[in-house]
């Protein structure tokens, strides 16, 4: 049994691999807010890089760039919400 909330096939440097989401978190933006973060909301979340056959893979997490880890997060609060 996995402990991860979902996992989701994506690629980090350009090669596949699964995230596995261990914590996520998501506030929804309030129109009336005084901060830019309140109005429009956001989401934390935590994952681990895992290969395609859903073992850890410290060696691609250590590929990840700032884009990717944007992009993933993406993924997952898409996937999420």
């Amino acid at each position: 049994m996995t402990h991860y909330i979902v996992e989701i096939e994506t690629t980090v440097a350009g090669i596949p691999c699964i995230v596995g989401v261990t914590e996520y978190s998501s506030v929804a933006g309030d129109c009336g807010a005084d901060s830019d973060w309140d109005y429009e909301g956001s989401s934390e979340c935590l994952f681990d890089v895992l290969d395609r056959r859903g073992r850890p893979a410290p060696w691609l997490a250590r590929k990840l760039t700032d884009e990717d880890d944007s992009r993933i997060q993406s993924e997952i609060a898409e996937y999420l919400n």
